[in-house]
């Protein structure tokens, strides 16, 4: 005869932390994040996740990164320790206004996916030329207007 000892509690820390994760370890999708020189680089760690299993998408100024590890691929083998997160996981950011989120660029080497958003190239400012319409009596070009005889 076997004796296990249960605790309840235990188990629901172990699951708060595979689910939320710890201040040491966080759960599923942990980023570094930096400025280099203009452009925001983003570092996550997805190890043991194939690329092609990685979807970047951004819309309006909302980067959503989705990722999905497989589990255990024992097919009836008894697991001992599961510590590994697996399944789908996702992580949004909101990007700041004076990012490009039309040039983005990533790339996915040694389990770490780089994501680098350049900075937005600031507008020009422009002179506009008024002219009067037909309306006022004008052809749209410039005119000097009627002296009066006061």
């Amino acid at each position: 005869m076997t004796l296990v000892r249960t605790d309840p509690l235990r188990d629901l820390d172990r699951l708060t932390e595979q689910t939320l994760g710890t201040l040491a370890r966080p759960a599923a999708m942990p980023l570094d994040a930096y400025r280099s020189g203009e452009d925001l680089v983003l570092h996550f760690d997805l190890p043991g996740v194939d690329p092609a299993a990685v979807d970047l998408s951004v819309e309006r100024n909302v980067l959503t990164v989705r990722a999905e590890r497989p589990g255990p691929a024992a097919e009836g083998a008894d697991l001992l320790v599961a510590e590994r997160p697996h399944g789908a996981f996702s992580r949004l950011l909101i990007l700041d206004d004076t990012l490009d989120t039309e040039r983005i660029s990533a790339r996915y080497e040694a389990g770490v996916l780089t994501v680098t958003v350049p900075a937005a190239e600031e507008p020009k400012p422009r002179r506009v030329r008024v002219g009067r319409t037909a309306a006022d009596g004008g052809d749209g070009g410039s005119r000097e207007a009627p002296r009066s005889t006061a």
